[in-house]
């Protein structure tokens, strides 16, 4: 990249001007602000006490000194202590006809590095998928395909939480209400079925409760003391203990819901490379824990219940198996961690998972030192902010969440509205039509939520989402759209591809350079977005590729030039700007139609 050749130029510049050896560190470079003549920004006040000259006088010898040693350096202007350097045409025409039309650009080779191991996704089989899951679901295969671009082999997993006193409670409610009710007989998806008894069992318990109250109990033992949860807990302790009937109940309805689930992972492009269960991974947790307890890393609390105390590290103690032997999400936790280790040897694991379990992730990788695993300095917590909907925050307990199946369902209606209102389909037949509101209901989707930076919280408005104009994913899938547009035509009028790539001897107008500057950044994008974990900066960046395109389509003759250099210059850039977007968009897992 030409900002390291900069740098590089820059120290020796000082060396032979003021004969002071620099780290690069030192040197301020930054890209010049729009509203300043110039590409790139050498900060000189920093220099000062080693030129002992003021800073014009600075920022012009260095201005000098590198202009005549770089031939990529058009010219130069200084403006105080900033010192403002002009790229040359050739350098970017030289970009240009370098990279245009190369698979790669922007993606690193494979590294040699043991893989990444990513979860995300994590479900409970008392409720199907809702729009928090959406979000974690997005962001898990977007940095994915991130990581995959920076070189990085990804292991993509899901942990499923097929156990515990939540997946009890639907079992429960099933048991008493359910009159062997099935998703084909009711119509409706497993997942869907099972989250209606487990919003049942929440309704009966919490009144339950409020009767327990008013016979003088307080909340807290009225919760203990209802007897829909020591059912419940009765049948924890049951399944633990595998009796047959209780099992037999597990499986049916976790088959059920996992069918659903894979309906939805379906429609939302999502896939794993292997899928853990809980039921399984607790044993792990369990045999790890009684371990460590032998090794006397953990203590055994006269109830019986076994604890990690981690008080001298600034927390509290922590459960890791209660009383009856029964396990607790930090069992199983423990367990999967040694389970992914063991399969895989990854460089890193990293979770997906929102704020709320901070503390948990905290204490999980503080228990797995304590465990002595060496593994636990690679545990990264991939923390991520709630999804709220314009009415509010969502509650399973209550049934108010939106379910991913209903919102997709919601997107593809508005998709269709939408597009049929503004006549952007009406040349396809009806069966691209409806796979062209597929796609754009998933790109506003999908686009709207990866465009906010994962660590803040969100509000997502469906129908924001879905507008043809402005930072979305249909006004960038039009964007594309009108190149491929653009390209058929001139694939029409008897050019071919070849003529598209010639050589390139022109001059550049400002928006012809201003769009290749934003092509030329894509690989330093992409490389940031793999560091900080964001696809936001993937979203952002090519929203201001497709608004600046927009810009140059609207006010530059491409097909009408005729001038050859400049035609060929032009077609070159329509279709460069229509890779790097299509990458940009494929790497949020977002398709772009050819024709809209």
């Amino acid at each position: 990249m030409i900002e390291q050749k900069l740098l590089e130029k820059a120290c020796t510049a000082i060396h032979q001007l003021y004969e002071q050896k620099v780290s690069q560190d030192l040197i301020g470079l930054e890209k010049t602000k729009r509203e300043i003549i110039g590409d790139y920004t050498l900060v000189v006040f920093p220099l000062l006490k080693l030129s002992h000259k003021s800073p014009e006088a600075t920022a012009q010898e260095i201005g000098n000194y590198l202009s005549q040693s770089m031939p990529e350096i058009a010219e130069f202007n200084v403006i105080k202590g900033f010192l403002n350097l002009i790229l040359s045409d050739k350098f970017w025409l030289d970009f240009l006809k370098k990279n245009a039309g190369k698979s790669q650009f922007g993606f690193r080779k494979l590294r040699p590095d043991r893989p990444v191991v990513l979860e995300f996704s994590s479900p409970n089989t008392n409720k199907p998928l809702h729009l928090g899951h959406i979000r974690n679901n997005l962001l898990g295969h977007s940095l994915s395909e991130i990581l995959k671009a920076n070189g990085f082999k990804v292991i993509k997993v899901n942990l499923v939480n097929d156990r515990g006193i939540h997946i009890c409670k639907s079992m429960l409610a099933y048991q008493k209400w359910g009159n062997n009710e099935t998703p084909f007989a009711a119509g409706i998806k497993g997942d869907h079925l099972i989250g209606k008894y487990y919003v049942l069992f929440n309704k009966h318990f919490r009144d339950e409760i409020h009767s327990l109250m008013e016979k003088g109990l307080t909340e807290e033992e009225a919760e203990k003391q209802a007897p829909l949860i020591i059912e419940a807990q009765e049948i924890l302790r049951k399944w633990e203990a595998r009796d047959n009937g209780t099992v037999d109940l597990w499986r049916k309805m976790n088959g059920w819901v996992y069918d659903g689930f894979n309906k939805t992972y379906q429609n939302l492009g999502i896939s794993f490379d292997k899928i853990y269960y809980e039921s399984n991974t607790y044993l792990m947790g369990k045999e790890l824990i009684m371990e460590g307890l032998e090794r006397e890393m953990l203590i055994k609390k006269e109830d019986g219940s076994i604890w990690a105390d981690l008080r001298n590290e600034g927390l509290d103690e922590k459960l890791l198996l209660r009383s009856d032997g029964t396990s607790v999400y930090m069992t199983q936790d423990i367990g999967t961690a040694q389970l992914r280790y063991d399969d895989f040897r990854p460089s890193s694991m990293i979770y997906v998972v929102g704020n709320e379990q901070n503390y948990h992730f905290d204490v999980l990788q503080r228990i797995l030192k304590k465990l002595g695993k060496e593994y636990a300095s690679h545990i990264y917590h991939l923390s991520y902010g709630m999804v709220e909907l314009p009415q509010g925050k969502m509650k399973s307990r209550e049934g108010t969440v939106v379910d991913a199946d209903d919102l997709m369902d919601e997107m593809f209606k508005t998709a269709e509205s939408t597009t049929r209102e503004l006549g952007k389909a009406d040349e396809l037949p009806e069966e691209e039509s409806r796979q062209l509101f597929r796609t754009i209901g998933l790109g506003a989707l999908k686009y709207f939520i990866l465009k906010v930076d994962p660590k803040k919280n969100m509000l997502f408005d469906p129908k924001e989402s879905i507008d043809f104009n402005g930072n979305t994913g249909p006004f960038i899938q039009y964007t594309f759209a009108r190149i491929q547009s653009l390209l058929r035509k001139a694939m029409s009028s008897g050019y071919a591809k070849e003529r598209v790539q010639g050589s390139l001897h022109t001059s550049l107008l400002p928006l012809e350079k201003e769009t290749i500057k934003k092509l030329y950044l894509f690989p330093e994008i992409v490389k940031q977005a793999g560091v900080e974990m964001s696809p936001a900066i993937i979203a952002n960046y090519v929203y201001d590729l497709a608004k600046g395109f927009n810009q140059f389509y609207q006010e530059i003759p491409v097909l009408k030039e005729e001038n050859k250099e400049k035609f060929v210059l032009r077609l070159t850039l329509v279709s460069f700007t229509g890779e790097v977007i299509q990458k940009s968009m494929n790497l949020l897992g977002i398709d772009v139609p050819p024709k809209m």
